[in-house]
C-alpha cells in the first residue's frame, strides 16, 4: 500500500474474528472469565506471567476483577482466544496503542494457555489480528517485547515480524528494568498467503503437528 495521500485508518471494532481453529471474541467477563482462569492458573503460570504487566491469578475472583476491567477497556482492546475444538477461552490478546492518524497498532498482553501454546490455534490467533488490522488499512503492526523474553522473540520472528532494535531502560515492570525489543510488520511486508498456506488442514498430521514450517517466500 502506498503511503501517499494518507488519510488515516478507522478504529478497530469489538467484533468476532473467525478462523478455522481459533475464534477471537471481544472479551467478556461473564462468558470467558472461568475458562480464562483455568488456562491462566494451569501449571507453569508463573513462567507465563513473568513478562506480563499483571500477575498470575491466585483465585477466580482476582481473574474475574481483571476480566471486568479488561472488558471495559477501549485501549487495550481485549479479545478472548477461543479454541474452536473445545469452545473454551484458552488465552487472551489485545490490540493497543491504537494510532489511527498514522496507521499504527500494536498487539500485546498476549497470554496463551498450555492448551494452545505452540499450536496452530495460537498461530491463527495472531494471524487473525494481523489480517484484520491490515484489512482496516493500518500501515504498521507492532509487537514490543521484554528483551529477556527469548521464546516470544523467537515467536515474533517466526510470525514474520522484523526486529527493529532495543529501547534501553524503556520501562519498569514489576519493579524491574525492562529493555524493550521492537518488532513490526508493515503493510508492504504483509504476506497473508504464507499464513494461509500454513493453516491449510492438509499441512497437519492426525495429532495436529505441522508438516511444513511457516514460510513467507512467494
Amino acid at each position: 500500500m502506498s503511503s501517499c495521500n494518507w488519510k488515516g485508518a478507522p478504529k478497530a471494532e469489538r467484533k468476532i474474528l473467525e478462523g478455522s481453529y481459533a475464534r477471537l471474541e471481544p472479551l467478556s467477563a461473564d462468558r470467558h472469565a472461568q475458562t480464562l482462569f483455568e488456562a491462566a492458573a494451569a501449571p507453569g503460570a508463573q513462567d507465563r506471567f513473568k513478562y506480563l504487566f499483571d500477575d498470575a491469578p491466585s483465585d477466580f475472583s482476582g481473574l474475574r476483577v481483571w476480566a471486568e476491567r479488561a472488558e471495559a477497556s477501549a485501549d487495550p482492546l481485549f479479545f478472548a482466544v477461543i479454541d474452536k475444538a473445545t469452545g473454551r477461552a484458552e488465552g487472551r490478546q489485545a490490540l493497543m496503542r491504537v494510532d489511527t492518524v498514522h496507521g499504527v497498532i500494536e498487539v500485546g498482553n498476549i497470554l496463551w494457555g498450555p492448551a494452545i501454546t505452540r499450536t496452530r490455534t495460537a498461530t491463527e490467533a495472531l494471524f487473525l489480528f494481523a489480517d484484520y488490522v491490515f484489512c482496516l488499512g493500518y500501515r504498521r503492526f507492532e509487537w514490543k517485547l521484554d528483551n529477556g523474553n527469548v521464546p516470544s522473540k523467537r515467536a515474533a520472528e517466526r510470525f514474520g515480524f522484523c526486529f527493529e532494535g532495543i529501547f534501553r531502560q524503556h520501562m519498569v515492570v514489576k519493579g524491574l528494568n525492562r529493555d524493550t525489543a521492537w518488532y513490526s510488520i508493515t503493510d508492504r511486508e504483509w504476506l497473508r498467503a504464507g499464513y494461509e498456506r500454513w493453516l491449510q488442514s492438509d499441512n497437519f498430521d492426525s495429532s495436529g503437528q505441522q508438516l511444513n514450517k511457516l514460510a513467507f517466500d512467494l
